[in-house]
């Protein structure tokens, strides 16, 4: 799950992450711009011990349809460092 405070409400789900980017589908509307920044908070599953962390992330894309939205962002800036990478390495090992 993730939340991105300045674009909307509410919770969206985290479909793909990597060290450099990630994409985000939601089930409402978005306030988002292409080129723009934003704060993503990332809430990991509760069973990879892994705490929330914060992204700051540019979208790059947006492709939304009547049912959700997709949205694609390039990661600029990770304070949670160590949380991210723990996560991506988490996410690359299940699968």
């Amino acid at each position: 799950m993730v939340q991105i405070p300045k674009a909307f409400t509410g919770d969206a789900l985290l479909k793909d992450i990597s060290i450099t980017g990630c994409r985000i589908e939601c089930t409402m509307h978005v306030d988002v711009k292409e080129n723009s920044q934003y704060s993503i908070t990332v809430i990991p599953e509760e069973n990879t011990g892994i705490g929330r962390f914060d992204l700051l992330a540019e979208c790059k894309w947006l492709h939304a349809d009547s049912y959700s939205c997709n949205i694609g962002f390039e990661i600029c800036k990770s304070p949670g460092k160590k949380d991210f990478e723990r996560y991506v390495d988490y996410l690359s090992w299940r699968q």
